[in-house]
């Protein structure tokens, strides 16, 4: 049955996302059918230092589950 699995984040912790999806489709030892990403811009975010994000990431799994 094919299944959907959503995750979000934001690009100063891309590495991070990366893991955590990675992570995931190991332990579910899912088949992945399909992988769709956004990158949604917000301005105004940006702080003088540059330490906070200036993008939400959201990416789209399509899988099927074991």
């Amino acid at each position: 049955m094919q299944k959907v699995k959503l995750f979000k984040s934001v690009d100063n912790e891309i590495n991070d996302l990366e893991a955590q999806i990675n992570k995931w489709i190991v332990t579910e030892e899912v088949k992945i059918i399909s992988i769709q990403g956004n990158i949604a811009p917000q301005p105004g975010k940006a702080s003088m230092q540059g330490s906070f994000s200036q993008s939400d990431l959201f990416v789209i799994v399509l899988y099927e589950a074991p």
